[in-house]
């Protein structure tokens, strides 16, 4: 009871400093959710606060809104680190952006203490330890085949291990050789907490990443193409006719231009302008694009999510998969090509699946009652 009351004490607390930071117009709506039952939570999932933050964010060493991330996320409660996370795409789309555009230094000392906090947070937690994955062995019987028992014969081999993230380094500053080190992990953490990020942040997030891969070129689409040649030589999962192919066609044209009318721009003060915009291409070392990748994947497949995630999530892969493919990056071609394929299929079955629904639901006519004729 008493650790229960000492956190919502503390979230509390820090709810009411950021309402003495942020404009008066905010600060009323700020305390009405510090005196909510789980207040941390309540902040976490309030876009008011969120669009609040974004128009106040500047990053620099005097800011107080990076202040209060860097000092709540220092806070051992893990809600208050669960929120600062929720920041983290506005927060590295601005940083990235106003790297590569080459902006004073000085002017980032707020982002990059807090990144630093994170790394920092994720170093101690992995004890130099690296992550890594396992990768089965195709050749072998899983536990879902018959018989479950291997055959004699067989020759134990060792299992695949691939390397998500080397051990990483303690790092107290922000150099230009390690800077995606820092940055991807502190998105690693974000992936890691993601299913219980807001969907309004993971949406941000898409629509930052659409601008990151700043492509816009008609090879982004061409996958859709080979699915619908495949869907009319009878091999897709909708049918085989013209019609079904258009209808296709026209609802992945519709995807699109929902989404350029969605995007948005941000300046360096957090408004419209010259910031993280579509089209502002910024380099993507393979640091950056992995955890990218990953968050996204969990935004276009992820069961929970609403549509409007799966559709910005599907807008930014296919983004991303043409730059790979200017770029000649092997690994990120492959793992953009997946995405696309799955988020195809995916919506390929629901549309079967609300057409059959819509056929069981059509009222049939009632059929004329039989008249037997018997001789006498």
């Amino acid at each position: 009871m008493h650790s229960w009351w000492e956190s919502v004490s503390k979230a509390r607390s820090r709810i009411h400093a950021l309402a003495a930071i942020l404009p008066s117009s905010s600060a009323e709506a700020l305390s009405a959710l510090a005196d909510s039952d789980r207040p941390a939570l309540s902040l976490l999932s309030s876009p008011a606060a969120y669009s609040a933050v974004s128009s106040s964010l500047q990053g620099s060493a005097s800011d107080p809104l990076c202040h209060w991330l860097y000092d709540t996320f220092l806070s051992s409660d893990p809600h208050l680190r669960l929120l600062v996370l929720s920041f983290l795409p506005l927060l590295s789309a601005l940083y990235l952006s106003r790297i590569h555009h080459h902006f004073d230094p000085s002017s980032l000392a707020g982002f990059e203490a807090v990144l630093l906090a994170i790394y920092a947070a994720e170093t101690k937690s992995r004890a130099g330890k690296p992550l890594l994955v396992t990768i089965p062995d195709l050749s072998q019987p899983s536990i879902y085949h018959a018989p479950l028992r291997k055959p004699s014969s067989s020759v134990d081999r060792p299992s695949s291990v691939g390397v998500l993230s080397p051990p990483l380094e303690p790092h107290v500053a922000m150099k230009s050789t390690k800077r995606a080190t820092i940055v991807g992990t502190a998105l690693h953490c974000y992936y890691a907490q993601i299913s219980q990020m807001p969907s309004w942040s993971k949406l941000e997030f898409c629509r930052f990443a659409a601008g990151w891969a700043g492509q816009d070129c008609p090879c982004r689409s061409e996958l859709d193409h080979r699915d619908e040649t495949a869907i009319a030589n009878g091999h897709g999962a909708i049918g085989s006719s013209e019609i079904e192919i258009e209808e296709v066609a026209e609802e992945m044209g519709n995807l699109n231009l929902q989404i350029q009318k969605s995007d948005f721009d941000l300046d360096s003060n957090g408004g419209n302008g010259e910031g993280a915009h579509k089209g502002d291409r910024i380099p993507l070392p393979w640091e950056i694009l992995q955890p990218v990748l990953r968050i996204l994947g969990h935004c276009l497949l992820g069961p929970l999510n609403p549509q409007e995630v799966k559709d910005a999530a599907s807008s930014a892969v296919r983004s991303l998969y043409a730059r790979a493919s200017h770029d000649l990056v092997p690994q990120a071609i492959l793992a953009t090509r997946s995405l696309i394929q799955l988020d195809n299929r995916t919506r390929e079955a629901a549309k079967a699946a609300a057409a059959s629904s819509s056929n069981s639901n059509t009222p049939t006519k009632p059929k004329k009652p039989e008249i037997l004729l018997v001789s006498k």
